[in-house]
């Protein structure tokens, strides 16, 4: 979105009608919403605040309320497959889908080498704001109602993923699928490891019988691991 079109009440009452959420504070919306690019584009003035501190807030406030959820909501089952299943549904594919499916994307603030490439539809950038959004309203209004969000977004797709049989476990349903055709069992390799230590951004490859089947990037190594099987069921056509 341009300087020019930007009109913060306007893009309070959208943002604030998707998330079903009234902010107290507005400058925590708004730093939401910023990307690094668009901030480093303003050398001229004090520079806003840029997204990625919410974000790494919103990362674990998502992570324990939907441990909360699935814990309290689901007694019966193990601690493997309520791993499974939060690994479905916290992760930057089904972050990005929220995001798309609630149109977020048109209200992040891009510097212009960002959009042009793209950026409004960047899985990366799309999950990143939900987390940032989702940290913004933790720090604006606690825990109750960031998990009042949090569960809102998810909608029906939490109990979805709890009635799938397999979890959604993307490495174990890759080695499932590999053993049944008589194969060894996939191998993860760490491609490398970048950014500072409170930030780094893994990026693992998984292989099948010595053949490269997918790559993916997160923020640990686990979760790098997950996106690249997940990118080797789409290649096995299994996804």
């Amino acid at each position: 979105m341009s300087e020019r079109h930007l009109d913060m009440a306007v893009l309070r009452g959208e943002i604030e009608s998707r998330l079903g959420y009234r902010f107290n504070n507005e400058f925590l919306l708004m730093e939401a919403m910023t990307h690094k690019s668009y901030s480093n584009e303003r050398p001229q003035e004090p520079r806003p605040p840029f997204n990625e501190r919410l974000e790494f807030l919103g990362d674990a406030v998502l992570e324990l309320v939907i441990s909360d959820y699935l814990f309290r909501s689901y007694p019966l089952l193990s601690e493997g497959r309520l791993t499974r299943i939060r690994s479905e549904l916290v992760n930057e594919h089904s972050l990005a889908a929220l995001a798309r499916n609630l149109n977020l994307g048109s209200w992040l603030l891009l510097g212009k080498g960002e959009e042009l490439s793209g950026g409004r539809d960047k899985e990366s950038l799309l999950a990143d704001f939900v987390e940032a959004l989702i940290g913004a309203v933790f720090a604006d209004g606690g825990l109750d109602r960031a998990a009042a969000v949090v569960l809102g977004l998810y909608g029906k797709t939490i109990p979805e993923a709890a009635s799938r049989r397999e979890g959604v476990d993307f490495k174990t349903r890759l080695q499932e699928y590999v053993q049944a055709l008589g194969w060894g069992a996939p191998e993860y390799l760490l491609v490398s490891a970048e950014g500072p230590d409170h930030r780094k951004l893994f990026t693992c490859e998984v292989c099948c019988e010595g053949v490269p089947r997918g790559s993916g990037c997160g923020k640990t190594k686990k979760k790098a691991e997950q996106e690249a099987a997940r990118q080797a069921l789409i290649q096995f056509g299994l996804t």
